[in-house]
């Protein structure tokens, strides 16, 4: 990789002030791609996700990855001198991010208003779980509360179950996704206006983001669109088929001209010229018929035997991965989605982030680091702060 490449937010700085996941994700994004994040904790306790799942000497590995190419300090941000200190960060700073509960940050005297008087072009970047305004502004804004309420953890799992949760915080991750599209797009309109904004992103409109067609769906059809286990309703066929080996594999042949080639190649080609199976709304008629043939070949075959069948048919398939098969998997590391890092002497690998941009763009240039770590290098070069200064914020417990 090219370490001298110019990084598409190179020279932006970013005052990240939120915790756990949805704000430091958003900063983790901006960071990647070359801004400089300066990430503040609360002093002695830090960011909760420094001490999440799994630990190793004492930190997280997942914040390794999470708090990547942060500038890690201390900061009090319920002291009226760490507030000082705040305001005189964004001051210099050209993008805030916060996911605190709403008006917590008002509270404090570090609301947009007042952030943004002292600094017009900022852009202040709100993530919560329910938005800023509206009647559950207030409410806890917990992922997996807000996956329930925006609808997406309705059409997950299977007719007459209960609804499932992915084993991962989605929510939250969607939430700093879609936080740090509004960054971008506001820095984008800075550029003609000169003036900054305020980004309000919530969990449960980010997880609705991806809910397709389910509001057109209803109001113009009464249709609610149902779980439907490992199928898409309306497309068929397009499911998850047990190989011999016991293993899963997943069949999307419910292109026309695909769904010939899939039947050719699992032996039946009188269903790939059956007029009633030609089109997708003849084959969502006949669902069952086709899932069951496709079935019973599966289970007749081990699945590398069969993807390699479907593969030569040119039929869209592949296997379930674990993280085990894909830090193996050739394609995963020709794509370099995989960087290692260096804690205390050891190599750890961690996930890129996407997408792709040129060459060299987006890299990481330090693994999260510990505590307050860049307090003495932000507060020295950032706040021209004297070694007296320092030392006093220190022992008052400031930073």
């Amino acid at each position: 990789m090219n370490e001298i490449a110019r990084q598409p937010l190179d020279g932006i700085r970013v005052l990240e002030l939120g915790q756990l996941l949805a704000g430091p994700f958003c900063g983790t994004i901006l960071g990647y791609f070359g801004a400089e994040v300066i990430k503040v904790e609360p002093p002695g306790s830090g960011d909760p996700i420094r001490k999440w799942r799994i630990l190793e000497d004492g930190t997280s590995l997942w914040w390794r990855s999470l708090a990547r190419n942060k500038k890690c300090i201390t900061l009090d941000l319920k002291s009226e001198r760490g507030q000082a200190l705040v305001r005189r960060l964004a001051a210099q700073s050209d993008v805030v991010i916060e996911n605190f509960r709403p008006g917590t940050m008002e509270e404090w005297g570090l609301g947009p208003d007042a952030l943004r008087s002292i600094n017009p072009r900022l852009v202040y970047t709100r993530i919560s779980g329910y938005g800023q305004t509206g009647p559950n502004a207030g409410k806890p804004g917990f992922a997996s509360v807000c996956e329930g309420y925006s609808g997406f953890r309705y059409v997950n799992g299977f007719p007459g179950e209960a609804p499932v949760r992915p084993n991962l915080s989605m929510g939250d991750t969607l939430a700093g996704i879609h936080a740090a599209l509004g960054v971008l797009l506001t820095l984008y309109g800075r550029e003609t206006t000169g003036a900054g904004d305020v980004v309000d992103a919530s969990l449960f409109e980010s997880i609705f983001n991806i809910m397709e067609a389910v509001v057109p769906e209803f109001d113009g059809a009464g249709v609610v669109r149902e779980p439907s286990g490992s199928t898409l309703t309306g497309i068929v066929p397009s499911n998850t088929y047990r190989c011999r080996d016991g293993k899963y594999i997943i069949i999307g042949g419910n292109g026309d001209s695909i769904f010939k080639r899939l039947m050719e190649a699992i032996g039946r080609p009188g269903l790939g010229v059956d007029p009633r199976l030609a089109h997708n709304d003849g084959r969502v008629a006949h669902e069952d018929e086709i899932d069951d043939v496709l079935s019973q070949w599966t289970r007749a075959n081990d699945s590398e035997h069969a993807l390699a069948v479907l593969e030569k048919a040119r039929v869209p398939s592949g296997p379930i991965y674990s993280v085990r098969d894909m830090m193996s998997d050739p394609h995963f590391n020709a794509r370099g989605l995989f960087e290692q890092v260096e804690i205390n002497g050891k190599p750890l690998r961690i996930p890129a982030i996407a997408p792709r941009i040129g060459e060299g763009a987006g890299r990481t240039r330090w693994p999260g680091q510990d505590l307050g770590s860049h307090n003495d290098e932000v507060y020295r070069d950032v706040l021209a702060l004297s070694a007296e200064e320092l030392d006093s914020l220190k022992r008052d417990g400031v930073i």
